[in-house]
């Protein structure tokens, strides 16, 4: 091999030291602790989104209380998370009002439900985790058992957490709302977003 040949060899090699130590990704640190998470209820709620033939129907529900107590040894996970059934909206009055009464019976049901009761998937300190979060969902009068990705991202005390599942509403014994003209699905897009501070 030849000296200018090695030269050459030696500096790409290090080039490549470079670049792998400036594209490297810092290991994350799990969380090892138990935590309480506080949702704040002016950086909360849950959007939801209808499919019709005619139009897509998109609302909002604001989040009433909210407290998850989460142990990453173990998994386990207890606390709540409660939005006001009554606050649902979608822009239009008239649907809003046969929503209320005919639909999810805010009247009746005024508070739709979380409750956690494990989690699976690693913590991280600082970044973004995902979570397969299983627990029961209690709305319009009955309780059900339900397990969906939740992205949690941390920083410092300060956390953030969006999750997107779908609820079968006509199947968990709900009407359908659809008229003679406009019909829409059976299930709804639920859009969940929080924010809030954390206790160890």
């Amino acid at each position: 091999m030849t000296n200018t040949f090695r030269s050459i060899v030696i500096g790409q090699s290090g080039l490549l030291v470079v670049v792998a130590a400036l594209t490297a990704q810092p290991a994350q640190t799990p969380v090892t602790h138990e935590l309480l998470l506080q949702l704040d209820t002016a950086q909360s709620g849950a959007d939801i989104t209808l499919v019709g033939n005619l139009h897509t129907v998109k609302g909002a529900f604001l989040l009433k209380r909210g407290a998850i107590h989460f142990d990453p040894a173990t998994g386990k996970a207890s606390g709540e998370i409660a939005f006001d059934a009554t606050s649902g909206k979608t822009g239009n009055s008239s649907r809003d009002n046969k929503m209320h009464k005919d639909v999810i019976e805010s009247g009746r049901y005024p508070e739709i439900v979380f409750r956690p009761d494990r989690a699976e998937g690693r913590l991280a300190t600082s970044g973004v985790s995902t979570l397969q979060v299983h627990g029961m969902f209690t709305m319009h009068g009955a309780e059900r058992e339900v397990t969906f990705p939740v992205e949690v991202t941390f920083a410092g005390s300060a956390w953030t957490a969006k999750a997107s599942f779908q609820v079968p509403y006509v199947q968990w014994g709900m009407k359908n709302p659809s008229a003679l003209f406009l019909r829409v699905g059976d299930t709804v897009q639920v859009q969940f977003h929080a924010a809030g501070s954390t206790t160890p």
